[in-house]
């Protein structure tokens, strides 16, 4: 991996850009200066060639045109002697041939059999017939030797009576010129050698550098701004490393910032009592708070990546799109059997600065109690008015009746306005009632706490409901402990208490019937029981009777004169002296209701603390 690291490395790159360029200008110098030495040494050769043949030329003319006596040598041995004189060509051979084309004289002893024979050259017969002289490089098809031919036309009077046919090796010339190629080819690879050394000292200065950023910005990735790049000069890559080193600095600061603000953010989100949700422009899920997750039942890393109408359990009605134009809120239903949950839904559209939609955020509210609360209120306003209303129409309906002629009749009148008596008595008990309740609700109600004995108190309301009741053939029954039991309450709020379960045991006892007053003293509280044998409540009722205006039996309640607040108000007061209030009952076997109170601070149950 590092070796293929280094060969894409820029170290490497420069390198081979000076190796490259090296090489390049040595074959550029080397291949210019063989082929202008190569031309220049042909062209020498051959025009001392060409010199050698004329001399030669001249000569043989003067020798074939001169008069001999019978003592000068015959013309032959004159122009052996001739050649070997003034032809001091190197792996040459001169050949001398007369007017009929016969060998005179050859310089190659090698040769010397030709001498007295017909010449086949065809350059020999082309200046044989005056043709001027013309030099060419043949190769030998034998040896593969390459050669110099000339054929020069020997003339005396402008006749030609002979001719000269040289044949000179170029082979050394081209010898030459390979060993200067040689040591041209290892120059250039001394030179490539000392470039590429000096090339990695080169380079070094420059990728040391770079390297250093690069270390730098690999770190600055992961988070460390902490290292600074070594500046080596102050050229424009020692400029680079300051400016490098300036933005780390800057990067460093921003980052800080950066993460201050989204460490705020993000403890802002963590503890917001109201879930946030984030999605991109698709409507996928980007982020999910803390609340968000309880609120959804959902945990961020499932939700991640759905779509926000899925999870919402709108995607059978809504797009993500359409969540864009949705201004006012939602209110979301996620109840169960088991339980009522609302939760209400507000979306705000994320834009960029030139308009587009990037994504959008959901705020969402759990309004479960708050939806209780306002269905508590409407239907209290419903009750209290339904409840105020038939007290006031029966009172509207007796006073028309008494202004019509009913007030004439002495008996008739004395009776309706009995009626509207007791009509005017219950809207009195039932505004008070009422009043009360807000008291309580407000804290506005003060308790006036001494230390009671219970059982005395049981005793007292017993006595007094005997005494209203004895013409109703309804009987008491009471399990009360002989010795005191002390208890911290607000006597008269107590007795208030008391009075509405007794009064709701006497409404709902049949004639003939028993109510039974137990006290039960406990290990830290006194449980009282107030048991009837009416007709009972509905179980799914009974968590309900504590409820402000809730009837079990609604049409016999109103025929009783309720207001449906008795044991509303007996729940209160009960809880604001630390105790509890409950109910058991089976249809048709009764009812009875339990109050369960904490004993004295001062004193127990049987004497003093």
């Amino acid at each position: 991996m590092k070796v293929i690291d280094f060969f894409k490395s820029i170290h490497f790159k420069l390198i081979a850009i000076y190796v490259l360029l090296i090489l390049i200008a040595m074959q550029i110098i080397g291949v210019y200066f063989t082929q202008q030495l190569e031309d220049q040494l042909i062209n020498n050769h051959r025009d001392t060639m060409i010199e050698q043949s004329n001399l030669l030329a001249y000569n043989v003319e003067q020798e074939m045109t001169e008069t001999r006596d019978e003592d000068d040598p015959d013309l032959s041995s004159s122009i052996d002697s001739l050649l070997n004189e003034i032809f001091p060509l190197e792996n040459s051979e001169v050949q001398v041939i007369d007017e009929n084309q016969v060998v005179l004289s050859t310089s190659s002893v090698n040769n010397s059999h030709i001498v007295g024979q017909l010449s086949t050259e065809a350059r020999v017969k082309r200046a044989l017939l005056g043709h001027p002289p013309d030099d060419e490089i043949l190769r030998d098809a034998e040896t593969g030797e390459r050669k110099r031919v000339l054929a020069q036309p020997v003339e005396s009077d402008g006749t030609v009576i002979g001719a000269v046919y040289i044949e000179s090796s170029v082979e050394q010339i081209f010898g030459e010129m390979q060993d200067i190629n040689n040591i041209l080819l290892t120059g250039t690879a001394m030179s490539l050698v000392i470039t590429a050394f000096l090339g990695i000292m080169l380079a070094r200065t420059i990728t040391r550098p770079i390297g250093d950023m690069r270390k730098q910005a690999k770190m600055m990735g992961e988070g460390d701004y902490s290292r600074r790049v070594r500046v080596y000069g102050n050229d424009e890559i020692g400029q680079l490393a300051d400016s490098f080193n300036e933005l780390n600095m800057k990067l460093k600061d921003a980052h800080i910032t950066t993460e201050g603000e989204r460490k705020k953010l993000s403890s802002v989100l963590t503890h917001m009592t109201d879930g946030v949700i984030a999605t991109d422009e698709l409507g996928r899920i980007m982020l999910m708070n803390n609340r968000a997750e309880e609120l959804l039942s959902t945990p961020s890393d499932s939700a991640m990546g759905r779509s926000l109408p899925e999870v919402l359990r709108l995607s059978e009605s809504l797009r993500p799109s359409d969540l864009y134009d949705y201004s006012e809120a939602i209110l979301l239903d996620f109840s169960d059997e088991e339980q009522d949950y609302l939760l209400e839904a507000s979306f705000s559209v994320i834009r960029n600065v030139d308009g587009p939609i990037t994504g959008l955020i959901t705020v969402l509210h759990d309004v479960t109690e708050q939806e209780k609360i306002e269905q508590e209120r409407r239907e209290f306003v419903s009750n209290v008015s339904h409840e105020l209303r038939t007290p006031l129409t029966t009172l509207k309906s007796y006073l028309e009746a008494l202004e019509d002629g009913a007030m004439d009749n002495k008996e008739l009148s004395s009776r309706f306005l009995r009626v509207t008596q007791n009509e005017t008595e219950r809207m009195i008990r039932l505004v008070n009632d009422l009043l009360q309740l807000s008291r309580m609700d407000s804290n506005d109600q003060e308790l006036y706490f001494e230390t009671k004995d219970m059982s005395s108190v049981l005793h007292e309301i017993a006595d007094r409901y005997e005494m209203m009741i004895k013409d109703q053939g309804i009987s008491f029954v009471r399990h009360i402990p002989g010795h005191p039991v002390y208890v911290d309450v607000d006597t008269d709020k107590i007795i208030q208490v008391f009075d509405n379960i007794v009064s709701n045991a006497v409404k709902y006892s049949p004639d003939g019937g028993t109510i039974r007053f137990r006290a039960t003293p406990e290990e830290k509280q006194i449980r009282v029981s107030i048991e009837d044998e009416g007709a009972g409540i509905p179980k799914e009722s009974q968590q309900k009777v504590f409820e402000r205006f809730y009837r079990a039996d609604k049409a016999r309640a109103r025929t009783l004169g309720g207001t449906g607040l008795g044991l509303a108000i007996a729940k209160e007061i009960v809880q604001a002296h630390g105790g509890q209030i409950e109910v058991e009952s089976e249809m048709g076997q009764g009812t009875t209701l339990y109050v369960v109170l904490p004993y004295s601070v001062y004193k127990q149950a049987g004497g003093e603390a």
